[in-house]
């Protein structure tokens, strides 16, 4: 029955198959993952942050667990523009799947040479302008929480990017996230992905110090989920949706339930990020379980749940079997056992 259910979704000038996305910095550049889980049955991939020259990040420790999600403060660590090209791109090449490179920086011109260098290749779909990671002292959020800023970084990697789909990341950490948008769109971003972390701590109470060397991180995971699913609804509605700018919507999805939820909040794909450290092939577990819950609400094209928040339910799920007639009692009819009632 799932079969004939259309869940392929455009996002700007693309098609992709379905709406399912991995999130930059969980998979890296496609090979890491490659062993757990089948990437080309994804809608799209987006890779680990490149930066014009390699960066080793923030020092240790970086990562901390917490109840209901990851703290990270990375710091954008990857291997560079010509590593990227020379040793990553060829394997991304043989993918079948689309392919986003997420481009960080510390200056406008550093996000353009990124954009401009790997505008012709041919194995890359778009960019994933990185404005709103947490954890670098230049560049990054300093650029996404001026609406200015965005407009004039925005504007100057869309020159650069050619005829490639560009994806701005928006964080939530500013006072009104659909002016950020605003800009973003108005300076010609091609579609939205949202939201980054959170700016947070952990403390080690024994030492009374943050358990991160940066002290502080980026949380991730389950604990954002309905900030984000907020967020994005608030985007659809008063900046996609008159527009038609497709949203790429992240923050703690985990289950088909998680995603079917962005996606009736205004969404027209997803990402999954930290749910890729605890189960790597959780994506096309997700692919499969939209696919369901479409089949079990009578949805024949997911573009019907998209932003239907709200929305009467023309097709309401089928309704459910009628109640078998219980048995009789087996004391209540003649019996020649010793059951019977005397």
């Amino acid at each position: 029955m799932t079969e004939t259910i259309d869940i392929s979704v455009e996002f700007g000038k693309l098609k992709l198959a379905n709406p399912v996305f991995t999130a930059s910095g969980t998979c890296g550049y496609a090979d890491e993952l490659a062993d757990f889980t089948n990437i080309n049955l994804l809608g799209g991939f987006i890779t680990k942050s490149i930066t014009a020259k390699p960066r080793q990040g923030n020092v240790p420790p970086r990562v901390a667990e917490t109840d209901s999600g990851m703290l990270n403060a990375i710091g954008l660590a990857n291997i560079g523009l010509d590593a990227f090209i020379q040793e990553k791109l060829p394997l991304i090449a043989k993918l079948t799947v689309p392919v986003f490179v997420n481009v960080a920086g510390e200056t406008i011109d550093e996000y353009v040479a990124v954009v401009q260098r790997l505008a012709a290749e041919q194995a890359i779909a778009g960019f994933e302008l990185n404005i709103s990671c947490p954890n670098v002292a230049k560049g990054g959020l300093s650029f996404g929480t001026d609406p200015a800023l965005v407009a004039e970084i925005t504007s100057a990697a869309k020159k650069a990017a050619g005829d490639k789909v560009l994806m701005v990341k928006l964080s939530p950490c500013v006072t009104d996230i659909s002016v950020i948008a605003r800009a973003a769109v108005e300076a010609g971003a091609d579609a939205l992905s949202l939201i980054n972390t959170f700016t947070a701590m952990v403390i080690d109470i024994e030492t009374r110090k943050p358990v991160l060397a940066n002290k502080t991180g980026g949380i991730s995971g389950p604990v954002i989920k309905p900030i984000a699913v907020y967020l994005v609804n608030k985007v659809y509605n008063e900046v996609a949706k008159e527009r038609g700018i497709p949203i790429l919507g992240l923050g703690g999805i985990r289950t088909a339930s998680d995603a079917v939820e962005f996606i009736i909040a205004g969404a027209s794909a997803v990402a999954v990020g930290t749910a890729n450290f605890v189960e790597p092939n959780c994506t096309v577990k997700i692919i499969d379980g939209i696919k369901k819950y479409c089949a079990g609400h009578n949805i024949t094209n997911i573009k019907d749940l998209t932003g239907s928040l709200g929305r009467e339910i023309i097709n309401p799920p089928s309704p459910p079997l009628p109640a078998q007639p219980s048995p009789p009692p087996s004391d209540s009819t003649p019996s020649t056992g010793s059951t019977g009632t005397p």
